[in-house]
């Protein structure tokens, strides 16, 4: 086990002939430098070395991709940063330069999870689908809103206030004999109550989706 683990680490051996051709030793076929940014991303690592002296170039040939890759447009060193690099070769600071930018960049990708988090978050603003979450939660309070008129806590409210004010009159005119015609009247009263609550409810949900007016 610890064999095979410390093989997976080897880093595959690239070989740079004069003709410029690189050359994989691991796949034994000869690569771009398109395929060896392609490996840097995956991360799979490897050495290159001049075939001729032997000589360790990977920095250089990694230098390379960066400047292919800033030639096709893709930009991630600012001009203000490479004037700065530039200025630190020959000072007194040169050699501390190197593990600087090397440990900015590890804890960059250390906490690059959370920055993609946050930038979604940022972002989430920007989606159409936001705004039809929040029409979503409108449209369900409205829905709720017309469920407790029918619960039966909302209606034992309506009938217990009508029954008061049968009360309140029964007490006053205890003769009268047309009391069913009365609770009629608070039927009649409530039942016109729920209709134009549920009119208004329409209307806002019409301003809501956009719709016209609802057919009868």
């Amino acid at each position: 086990m610890a064999d095979t683990s410390a093989a997976e680490k080897t880093p595959i051996t690239i070989k740079k002939y004069a003709n410029r051709r690189l050359y994989n030793t691991a796949t034994s076929s000869y690569v771009t430098l398109d395929h060896l940014a392609q490996m840097v991303k995956e991360g799979v690592e490897f050495v290159v070395y001049d075939a001729k002296s032997g000589d360790d170039i990977t920095r250089p040939v990694l230098t390379q991709i960066i400047v292919e890759e800033e030639a096709k447009g893709h930009n991630l060193l600012p001009v203000g940063f490479l004037r700065q690099l530039i200025g630190f070769y020959g000072d007194s600071l040169q050699a501390l330069v190197p593990g600087y930018l090397e440990q900015t960049m590890q804890a960059f990708a250390r906490n690059q999870d959370q920055m993609r988090h946050y930038m979604r978050d940022t972002l989430e603003g920007l989606f159409p689908f936001t705004q039809f979450e929040e029409m979503n939660k409108q449209n369900m309070a409205f829905f709720e809103s017309a469920m407790n008129m029918f619960t039966p806590g909302g209606a034992n409210g309506a009938n217990g206030a009508d029954k008061a004010a049968g009360a309140g009159n029964s007490k006053a005119a205890p003769d009268v004999p047309d009391a069913p015609d009365a609770k009629g009247a608070a039927a009649e009263r409530q039942l016109a109550e729920m209709r134009a609550k549920l009119d208004s409810m329409q209307k806002e949900l019409d301003s809501l989706t956009g719709g016209g007016s609802s057919s009868a």
